[in-house]
């Protein structure tokens, strides 16, 4: 018995022993896999292609910080404006960086600053300060990996034992717009031992408090540098509690109604096995002794020793994390970065705050309320990545769709304190660009609906509830403060309030929300009714929009053309059925009447056998134009009007029929027409280069870059003075074109046109994460998010409880604004196999269909929840 004892023990030794060796270490590795390992990389960019980078890193409607390609922070945009190339200080050593420090056992320690290497362009100043942290040691090689929201910045050099994977990001979730709404710039930097040896390893976090400073108010030396003000008795505090500890930076002097007052924090987790030290304070930052004093502390042995005097206004916090990593062992160091400043006034003369600065007291309470969810928050967005990368569509359709997600992140975009998301058209560096959520330019995206129901329905309440008059009359701009019925400007644009219409019929769809729809259905109504007033745009409601259309082209129309026309068929569509709907059964069938007359018309007096075309058509007097259509902005003779398309071959003639095509509408105007068409602005406006090409206007398409003209004339007849954009090229209107093809069939040309768009936005000419038109961060590219419905064929509608796909094999993420997931689709034997999946959210269904004509009523109506699937087989 003793022998028999032994021998189990032996045993159970063996087992304990063959798990120690195998078993626990695999389960540790798991346990500690790096977050770079998990994320699904999209694009790489090269040492080549960095040198424009810059990737919006904040939350929806808090304003940014942006990450750049070879690990620098740029674009401090946290302060309720917009501020490209701001680094909250004057160009020198002293913007934020990162730092590191690595010490071998009786070796000399070794630091550099977590950047890559200057780029040539950028060598030669004035005095020799042409970049910030010019003078600091660098990494010598920097590559770039995105998969938005995730940017990863690698870090290596053959003098130093470590390399270093910088991970910049913050949740994004759709479906949730709270989640993907926090100010928060979450930072890891993970560091792989490369030597044979165990090495210390501190990395710091180094900030000057700049609050005060937005960088509007300035002022200038003898030399002509630009010099933020604004800092005033600033002041930072060492915090810890038993989750983070970090610097907490405030401010006793700045005006507490400033848009430049709030607070910020840096903080890091605490974990075991390391050291965290800081400091709140260097010395006097005279002649760049404050970086100096910094740099000898921090490189001398990785540990900060704390200064208490706070000499200047903007002093300089740092927060340092050491540990010791074996030979080949990788450990991942862990900032926050957070914000909250609550005085945004946007475009209007009163304050209208902030919906993210509600939801927290101040930036050291973003910490304290979100680092414990943040583990959760960032698998959802890695199931978010995974679920879009797994996808069968083709790679640049999704680099264009995910990497202009990056807008809503951007100083583009803002939330009221009241919640309700709006957005300027674009920004400039230092300003917004066309304040008022232009509807014109917001028509053309569908990734706030289709992402964030919740938010573009606050949209469509701005502008029904608030922007439009009784008389349907809606201000093609809001103005802020909100006033009911009367926050409109005093014109309205024909291209942008049809397209609202659509837009209203697309998230009552997808949302499926009954409120909503009886709501604002009045105002709806009274909206689409507009365009039959007297000296209106369909002033004898026969269909044709005959009058003075001011549009996106910001300018004034003068007669039937595409692109208002097919807008307004579109919206004659839209209000169709939601009368059906309702049962109003007088309105549903004067919409379907003008519907179907205008588009004979169209057909017949715009088609000319290749594309459509503007037939100018002037009123005998201004007194015959209804008030509120005319902008000034255009022609100041109607009699011969200036900026008219006249003949030619405009780039978004279909826009209506995109739009209907991603509501699930049909045709507008004859099928064969919109292919006709579609391969006419293919022939006319394509450039397979720019180097020949005479544009009076701005270009956003240069050299040898492919690009789709705004417009062209095949045939002659050119006004002397055309629409002011004619010779440009915007990307959402080639987004607009190109998706178009792609409903048509056309997929090579339309992945074409796509791709010589993402080829533009390469990092080394332009920054991936910015598609500019008026102004950085432009709405209007959003448009790109249509090539997934499109691929994918999805419709959904919450009020049939209908969802629909296409009917090609593949594997396709859906997201219909408040739940998304996966639909495989497998074909065998005439048989569809079909797994649809929820990964987040629920979904109630009554019907699938596959294509136009394979459709599978369930047996009952289900609920998905998430982590939930279906199977189903459908036959053909």
């Amino acid at each position: 018995m003793a022998k028999m004892n032994s021998m189990r023990q032996d045993r159970n030794m063996i087992i304990i022993w063959l798990m120690l060796i195998f078993i626990l270490p695999a389960y540790a590795d798991a346990q500690h896999e790096m977050l770079s390992e998990k994320i699904m990389v999209l694009r790489k960019y090269d040492s080549d292609h960095l040198h424009r980078i810059a990737m919006p890193i904040g939350g929806i409607g808090t304003g940014t910080v942006s990450l750049g390609g070879i690990g620098e922070f740029r674009d401090w945009e946290i302060m309720n404006i917009p501020a490209k190339n701001y680094s909250t200080v004057t160009t020198g050593n002293d913007a934020p960086f990162f730092s590191i420090y690595t010490k071998k056992k009786n070796e000399t320690p070794e630091s550099r600053a977590l950047l890559g290497p200057i780029y040539y362009a950028d060598f030669q100043h004035y005095e020799g300060r042409s970049v910030n942290h010019h003078g600091l040691p660098r990494f010598r090689n920097a590559t770039f990996e995105s998969t938005y929201p995730f940017g990863i910045v690698n870090l290596s050099d053959s003098t130093m034992p470590v390399k270093v994977k910088m991970i910049g990001y913050n949740p994004f979730i759709p479906g949730n717009a709270d989640a993907s709404g926090i100010p928060i710039a979450i930072i890891k930097y993970e560091v792989e031992n490369t030597s044979d040896n165990t090495i210390d390893v501190s990395i710091s976090g180094n900030i000057r408090n700049f609050i005060g400073k937005d960088g509007r108010e300035f002022t200038t030396n003898w030399k002509g540098d630009y010099i933020p003000t604004g800092a005033k008795e600033n002041k930072n505090e060492y915090r810890s509690n038993h989750k983070f500890s970090g610097v907490y930076m405030y401010s006793d002097g700045v005006d507490k109604e400033s848009p430049a007052w709030g607070t910020m924090a840096l903080a890091t987790p605490l974990e075991e096995n390391r050291k965290i030290t800081y400091r709140t304070s260097s010395v006097q930052n005279a002649w760049g002794n404050a970086v100096l004093d910094f740099w000898d502390d921090f490189s001398s042995d990785g540990l900060l020793t704390e200064k208490k005097e706070l000499i200047d206004h903007d002093p300089m916090a740092s927060l340092a994390v050491l540990k010791a990593l074996k030979a080949g062992e990788k450990k991942t160091f862990t900032f926050y970065f957070t914000w909250h400043f609550p005085n945004r006034f946007a475009w209007s003369d009163s304050k209208v705050g902030n919906y993210y600065t509600t939801q927290y007291t101040d930036a050291w309470n973003v910490a304290e309320k979100e680092i414990e969810r943040l583990p959760a928050l960032t698998k959802k967005t890695l199931d978010f990545v995974d679920s879009f990368m797994s996808s069968s569509y083709p790679k640049v359709i999704k680099e264009a769709a995910l990497f202009n997600l990056s807008t809503l992140r951007s100083q583009t975009v803002f939330r009221t304190e009241d919640g309700k998301m709006f957005g300027w058209e674009g920004v400039m560096d230092r300003f917004g660009s066309c304040m008022g959520s232009c509807t014109h330019v917001w028509n053309y995206e569908q990734a706030t609906a289709y992402l964030f129901n919740d938010l573009a329905k606050t949209m469509r309440e701005v502008e029904f509830a608030y922007t439009t008059r009784k008389n349907g009359h809606m201000g093609f701009r809001t103005n802020l403060p909100l006033v009911e019925s009367a926050s409109g400007i005093g014109i309205a644009a024909a291209d942008g309030q049809m397209g609202t219409i659509m837009k209203f019929y697309r998230d009552w769809q997808l949302s499926g929300d009954s409120v909503f729809l009886t709501k604002h259905w009045s105002k709806v109504k009274a909206a689409l009714s507009f365009a039959w007033i007297e000296n209106g745009w369909d002033a004898n409601a026969d269909g044709v929009m005959e009058g003075v259309q001011h549009n996106t082209m910001d300018v004034e129309y003068f007669g039937p053309n595409p692109q208002m026309q097919l807008w307004y068929l579109g919206a004659l569509r839209a209000g169709e059925e939601i009368a059906i709907y309702l049962k109003d059964e007088a309105f549903a069938k004067k919409c379907r009447t003008l519907f179907e007359s205008g588009s004979k018309w169209t057909d017949k007096n715009l088609f000319n056998g290749e594309y459509y075309i503007h037939k100018i058509q002037t009123p005998e007097s201004k007194d015959n134009i209804a008030k509120g259509l005319m902008a000034g902005m255009g022609s100041k003779h109607i009699d011969s009007p200036d900026y008219q398309l006249a003949s030619g071959c405009l780039v978004d003639q279909l826009v209506g029929q995109y739009m209907a095509h991603v509501l699930g509408l049909g045709y507008l105007v004859k099928e064969e027409n919109v292919k006709t068409t579609l391969q006419s602005i293919l022939k006319y406006n394509k450039r397979e280069g720019m180097f020949e090409h005479f544009n009076n206007m701005r270009s956003y398409a240069m050299g040898d870059e492919k690009a789709l003209l705004m417009a062209s004339w095949p045939k002659g007849g050119r006004p002397k003075i055309p629409f002011p954009y004619w010779s440009e090229v915007m990307t959402g209107f080639e987004y607009t074109a190109a998706i178009g093809m792609l409903y048509e069939g056309m997929q090579q040309e339309g992945l074409e046109i796509i791709m010589n768009i993402r080829d533009r936005y390469d990092g080394k000419k332009r920054n991936p994460f910015d598609e500019a038109e008026c102004g950085h961060h432009y709405a209007r590219a959003m448009a790109s998010w249509a090539g997934i419905i499109q691929q994918s064929g999805f419709h959904y509608s919450a009020v049939d409880k209908t969802i629909g796909f296409t009917n090609k094999e593949g594997n396709y993420f859906w997201s219909n604004g408040s739940s998304w997931g996966m639909c495989e689709i497998l074909e065998a034997e005439k048989i569809y196999h079909v797994t649809f999946s929820v990964k987040y959210g629920r979904i109630e269904l009554e019907y699938l269909t596959l294509g136009r004509d394979i459709a599978e009523e369930l047996r009952q109506s289900i609920i998905l929840k998430e982590n939930e699937s279906v199977k189903l087989e459908l036959r053909r």
